[in-house]
């Protein structure tokens, strides 16, 4: 395993993931509330088998989705970081922003410090041009993540998510975006 980047904010770390990180997010990920805005719960395999797409995503790209420490709070929030997008979509080829926090965690500024950490790693340290998120237009909480990090949306470029059918109640998606210039 290569030495990747740890980046940190004032109440943060975000870091590759450790072995003790997979009950708590198995927890995460199998709470209806955390995984409202998307399909469905994942399984503990599910859990284990997406963990194994994200570090396969950092050796191969050298950045990812880091698991969010909180010291002196908790050592597993969830995960924050960048990822390229790897469905057909109407604005891939692009390297997206996400994040995903257990519910306690909600509400504190942590998803938008973090996410601005990652960000600014992409913008200055991997010199991308642009970085994109998107979410079910219902998904009001991290649209308004998205906005505080100064990201904006056309929606011109909302579009249907291709692994949901047509009729489902969360297959419209918006998307933002922000350039390194902005």
């Amino acid at each position: 395993m290569s030495v990747l980047p740890v980046l940190r904010t004032e109440r943060m770390i975000l870091r590759r993931w450790r072995s003790s990180d997979r009950a708590p997010f198995a927890r995460m990920n199998a709470d209806p509330v955390v995984m409202e805005y998307f399909p469905g719960t994942l399984s503990s395999w599910e859990t284990d088998q997406l963990i194994a797409r994200i570090e396969t995503h950092f050796e191969k790209n050298q950045y990812g989705l880091w698991a969010l420490e909180i010291p002196a709070v908790t050592p597993f929030a969830g995960f924050v970081g960048l990822a390229e997008v790897d469905f057909d979509a109407p604005f891939a080829p692009a390297v997206e922003i996400g994040w995903r926090l257990a519910a306690e965690c909600w509400g504190l500024g942590y998803a938008t410090e973090a996410a601005a950490a990652a960000m600014a790693f992409g913008f200055e340290d991997l010199r991308l041009d642009e970085i994109v998120s998107f979410t079910a237009a219902e998904n009001q909480p991290s649209r308004r993540v998205m906005e505080r990090l100064g990201m904006t949306r056309d929606p011109s470029d909302d579009s249907d998510h291709p692994s949901l059918p047509e009729g489902h109640p969360l297959r419209r998606h918006v998307l933002y975006r922000k350039r390194r210039q902005e």
